[in-house]
């Protein structure tokens, strides 16, 4: 009885630190820094704005075009007008393309690059990232193809009696030939299609790799076809990831420090936000 009584105690106690530790690292998330603490909160709250820099990236940052509403949806500006909000500033978009959004944020064109980006090394040597997000890889086949669906692991599709299709000169080319070596490789010219989804339901491919955030919509639209992981719909699928979020420039670890922390505290409605503009991806 006396033992229970102090694993009781011991319990609350654990409780109320873990409850308490959450508050505070919310509370630190949600406060901004102190003025003198970082130059460009001070002159983001001199301007009253929050310059974020935006291009149509879906399912990220996605335009209205409609004239109802804010004219950008998705997790992107979910998390850029939370920055505002906490920073006690208005939002202001900068657009730019996907060509100047790097070479933009650097000129200090815009406080943030809400965007998103990709953080790929040569990036990384020049700007910072707040990442909430990843890019993927299904690879889908013909759902009565037993070369499709006896595959457990990504290394079963590299064999030779695999055929896999993919776009020549797409991003998934280097990346299919370098993780694939053993399978009968086939390169085919992109008609228009956001995968060679001709070449697999005709059966001259076994497999074909596709950006996840696509699988959703395209599985609804063509019968018949599975994809590989098959969990969650294929959205926490790892192959070929590369991690996705915003840019801010070097050299401001205060400022970059907090937008890390609101980005963390925010991830279950960004990656909530993102599930929902998905299911829209054509």
């Amino acid at each position: 009885m006396k033992f229970t009584s102090i694993s009781a105690r011991a319990w609350r106690s654990a409780m109320l630190a873990t409850t308490l530790a959450a508050a505070g690292f919310a509370a630190t998330a949600q406060t901004p820094p102190a003025p003198g603490a970082s130059a460009r909160v001070d002159a983001i709250r001199k301007a009253g704005v929050l310059r974020v820099g935006v291009v149509n990236n879906p399912p990220w940052l996605v335009q209205n075009t409609t004239g109802d509403g804010d004219g950008w949806a998705g997790p992107s500006w979910l998390l850029g007008n939370e920055f505002a909000k906490l920073l006690g500033v208005k939002a202001v978009p900068v657009p730019v393309s996907h060509e100047t959004k790097v070479p933009a944020l650097i000129a200090n064109q815009m406080d943030i690059m809400i965007g998103p980006l990709n953080q790929t090394a040569e990036r990384a040597k020049i700007i910072d990232f707040v990442t909430f997000s990843s890019t993927g890889v299904c690879m889908f086949g013909r759902a009565d193809n037993p070369k499709f669906t006896s595959a457990k692991t990504l290394e079963d599709f590299n064999k030779p009696e695999v055929t896999i299709a993919y776009f020549s000169g797409a991003g998934e080319e280097p990346l299919v030939r370098q993780q694939f070596p053993k399978a009968k490789l086939r390169g085919v010219a992109n008609s228009g299609s956001v995968a060679p989804i001709e070449e697999v339901m005709a059966g001259r491919s076994d497999v074909a790799p596709l950006n996840r955030m696509l699988w959703p919509n395209i599985s609804k639209k063509v019968k018949g076809l599975a994809a590989f992981p098959k969990e969650n719909d294929c959205q926490d699928s790892k192959i070929f990831e590369i991690e996705a979020g915003m840019g801010v420039a070097k050299d401001q670890q205060v400022y970059l420090d907090w937008l890390r922390a609101v980005a963390q505290r925010m991830q279950p409605a960004l990656s909530a936000e993102e599930r929902r503009m998905t299911q829209n991806l054509k």
